[in-house]
């Protein structure tokens, strides 16, 4: 099975607001970056799409070493939460409805295909591929925000 690396993160300017995420894949000598925004979103949801947008570029199940500066999307699944919530019917403990239903059932059923580990790192600080990721979701959302002015004054 391959070993690819997959450094993830998500980045909103207000919360909720236009928000980015950026990730960077690696395997062997070669380095993918990805990145996209949306209008109006939350930090965590960018954080959990990123994690989905780097293991849909993958072709073929892979082993992948995740890494994360976002506690909600790794302790999800290094905590067991995310396996808990499906069992549950989506619901937490409290007995509430899960947020993000829909990434966190997309993201699971995309580590089902790969063999996933995730790795918590901390953000904004001296990781360079982790703080690439930041720059990549930053800049997708100043890409956006260009965009969006640009289309309103055609």
């Amino acid at each position: 099975m391959k070993k690819v690396t997959l450094y993830t993160d998500g980045a909103c300017s207000g919360n909720p607001g236009p928000g980015g995420w950026g990730a960077v894949l690696l395997y062997g000598e070669h380095k993918t970056e990805l990145s996209g925004a949306e209008e109006e979103t939350t930090n965590n949801r960018m954080e959990i799409t990123a994690v989905i947008e780097g293991l849909k570029k993958l072709k073929y199940p892979c082993e992948v070493e995740i890494y994360s500066d976002s506690a909600y999307t790794v302790n999800a699944f290094c905590e067991g939460w995310v396996y808990a919530w499906e069992k549950n019917g989506w619901k937490k403990a409290d007995r509430k409805a899960v947020l993000n239903e829909e990434l966190w059932r997309e993201l699971l059923s995309l580590t089902r295909i790969h063999h996933v580990s995730f790795h918590k790192v901390k953000g904004h600080a001296d990781n360079e591929l982790n703080n690439k990721c930041d720059e990549l979701a930053r800049n997708a959302i100043a890409d956006l925000r260009e965009k969006l002015i640009k289309d309103g004054s055609d």
